[in-house]
């Protein structure tokens, strides 16, 4: 095995299944050295003797999918495949392929903010030294993309593909192909032109027939790497499976190893929806949705406390039918008279129906929901919540819209199963997604258990008095530390600290600070006998 793989996979913290696609493609490189002007048979012949499950590339190049469930961990992969050609093989010159705006602003943030927490290269020396240029759809034709040659620099191309499909829709070529004045061809020219372009492909479930991926053809990789959780594409006649998958790591498998969370389907004891209008039935499950995120608020923020761990703040996910239907829920959920009114500024509508400035306050609410300082709890949302939506803090789910198990389980379940610390913890409310379906929770139950069913979920039935319990995260202080007004760090509205009868000391807010900064400097001294406190301090 090739050194660079060991290196790689604890340099990025690679996961098992991770790794493990990592050592397939240093196997591949080995016994079919990627290249341009190759036999392709003779090729699919080599790889399917020792992967019998790759039976076509289904491209004109040769091209493998690593087939990983939701939340393993995808665009780290990419990282650490961008890495390893890099750095074991000298390849300069990759294209990664975005299905939507959405995915495609975040592979840019992930491949080019060394800032930002999921940046893909954490931990790549090599990268820090010389970083890869990031070329996007948006700025290709405005510098020259031989620049970073003369230091051999690695070369992140990033392109949403919608974009493309829209230009071959409209009849002209796209964009990428016209004739640029800067160098003399088109942009697509060039890149066909290199010797060593790899094609990596994002949810490539997405694009596998579109117009756009026949103009991809013609680029001419020496590798494709398609990256999706679900090897497969809708037919009148069912799913047809991927003949290139050379990895599969399904969601009942990531479920059983612990890279995701627990989903469990949540109903009432006793449930009877004789005599309750349909009205009343989404009034009774939305309220309950709501009790039970106010309660896995409180734990998650205990276990947070008892453990010295960041706090996250959870939400709530309400599945409406259309944009109609999602507007009543918000002005419901926004009213008075829904738990008091707690929710008015806490709640974001998210579909196609907002527009201009509207349509961007609700994206960038959207983009800051796993932030402790962004209020939005609940987020209503009709059908654009797909893939790409990568959030860590979303614990219970709302189905309201009429749709069968399958596509219950499937299209609800994959956005909330990341889990916030990265790993199970083992205290149930911190490791489990709710799912609250008092309806159809024994056709759930009954379809998640057939013996075909990718994901198994627990059943958990709650007692009426399970729902109304209302519970809150106490903190314990000194009875000092409350004479001198602190608080603790960041309290939430379900902290209550003990002691809040204690006088405080001083009543004047300058009084009061005077007193807490010489209080965290006896704090921070008091171990410290022979240090003689000064203004340094």
């Amino acid at each position: 095995m090739n050194r660079h793989v060991n290196a790689i996979a604890g340099r990025l913290s690679l996961r098992a299944p991770q790794r493990r696609s990592l050592e397939i493609l240093d196997r591949i490189t080995e016994i079919t050295p990627p290249g341009k002007d190759v036999d392709l048979a003779s090729l699919l012949e080599i790889i399917r003797s020792e992967f019998p499950s790759v039976t076509d590339f289904e491209r004109e190049f040769p091209s493998l999918c690593f087939a990983l469930a939701t939340g393993v961990g995808k665009t780290r992969l990419m990282g650490a495949f961008i890495s390893y050609l890099h750095l074991a093989h000298g390849i300069n010159n990759f294209f990664v392929l975005a299905p939507n705006l959405t995915i495609y602003n975040k592979l840019i943030a992930d491949f080019s903010d060394r800032t930002h927490p999921k940046y893909v290269f954490k931990g790549i020396s090599e990268f820090a030294i010389d970083a890869p240029s990031i070329i996007t759809g948006d700025n290709y034709d405005q510098h020259d993309p031989a620049s970073g040659t003369l230091f051999g620099g690695v070369r992140i191309n990033i392109f949403n593909i919608s974009k493309i499909n829209s230009e071959v829709r409209g009849g002209k070529a796209p964009r990428i192909k016209r004739l640029s004045e800067y160098i003399g061809e088109s942009y697509f020219d060039y890149l066909a032109g290199l010797p060593d372009l790899v094609l990596l492909m994002d949810e490539s479930h997405r694009y596998r027939a579109s117009a756009g991926i026949k103009a991809i053809n013609e680029l001419k990789p020496i590798l494709g790497l398609e990256l999706t959780a679900t090897p497969f594409v809708e037919s009148t006649r069912g799913p047809v499976q991927f003949k290139n998958v050379i990895l599969d790591y399904p969601l009942g498998k990531a479920m059983e190893d612990g890279f995701v969370k627990e989903p469990a389907v949540v109903t009432r004891k006793n449930f009877n929806p004789a005599g309750m209008s349909p009205e009343e039935i989404e009034r009774m499950k939305l309220e309950d949705g709501v009790r039970l995120h106010e309660s896995v608020k409180v734990e998650l923020e205990t276990y947070a406390r008892e453990t010295d761990n960041k706090i996250v703040k959870p939400f709530l996910l309400v599945i409406a039918r259309d944009t109609t239907h999602a507007s009543q829920l918000l002005a419901l959920i926004q009213s008075d008279g829904f738990f008091e009114g707690r929710y008015t500024d806490k709640v974001i509508q998210v579909d196609s129906s907002r527009t201009g400035a509207e349509e961007e306050e609700m994206i960038e609410r959207l983009l800051k929901v796993e932030h402790t300082d962004e209020p939005t709890e609940i987020v209503i949302h009709v059908n654009m919540l797909k893939e790409g939506w990568d959030v860590t803090n979303l614990y219970t789910i709302v189905p309201l819209r009429a749709a069968n198990a399958r596509t219950l389980i499937e299209q609800s379940i994959g956005r909330g199963l990341r889990l916030p610390y990265g790993k199970r913890t083992g205290v149930t409310a911190v490791d489990r997604l709710n799912i609250v379906a008092h309806d159809k929770f024994q056709e759930i139950i009954d379809e998640a258990n057939r013996p075909d069913s990718a994901i198994h979920l627990k059943a958990v039935v709650l007692d009426n008095e399970d729902f109304s319990q209302k519970t809150m995260t106490m903190v314990s202080q000194s009875q000092l530390a409350s004479m001198l007004g602190l608080k603790p760090a960041n309290a939430t509205g379900s902290t209550k600290v003990t002691g809040q009868d204690v006088q405080p000391a001083f009543t004047k807010p300058e009084e009061q600070k005077v007193a807490q900064i010489a209080y965290e400097v006896i704090r921070k001294l008091e171990d410290q006998p022979a240090t003689v406190p000064t203004l340094a301090h």
